[in-house]
């Protein structure tokens, strides 16, 4: 399990206190969904639209780059 998980409502990593997901959390999952680029696809894009609802004062594309922009 890992301990760079969410901070909600501000989405910041509750280890390094990065913009969430951080760079450790990144690697983590690129390599928990190896096998599953198209999974970990939907799974950002469903934490992105929580993320969306709590920080609606954030820019969408800022949000988009941040949740979606590292995926291969």
């Amino acid at each position: 399990m890992t301990r760079h998980g969410p901070v909600l409502p501000l989405w910041l990593c509750e280890t390094c206190d990065r913009p969430w997901p951080c760079v450790v959390r990144r690697e983590e999952l690129l390599g928990e969904y190896a096998d599953s680029s198209f999974t970990l696809a939907v799974y950002m894009g469903t934490l992105l639209v929580s993320a969306e609802r709590d920080m609606s004062w954030a820019p969408p594309d800022a949000l988009r780059l941040r949740f979606l922009g590292w995926l291969p």
